[in-house]
């Protein structure tokens, strides 16, 4: 799995689940649930819409 998913992308998708996490406890809903997907991209540092799309926000090694 070649990584496309740079510093300051996975910076921001972290704040973003983040965010919708603590909205899904607040709210006490499911749909914080939701979180797992930015979080696990960061993670991973690979993003399976940007694959097919061509995109990467990575540094060229």
């Amino acid at each position: 799995m070649k990584h496309n998913v740079g510093n300051v992308d996975k910076i921001i998708r972290w704040i973003i689940g983040i965010v919708i996490a603590g909205l899904g406890i607040y709210y006490k809903s499911w749909w914080g649930l939701l979180a797992i997907v930015p979080i696990t991209t960061a993670l991973l540092s690979f993003c399976p819409l940007y694959f097919p799309l061509g995109l990467s926000t990575s540094k060229k090694r």
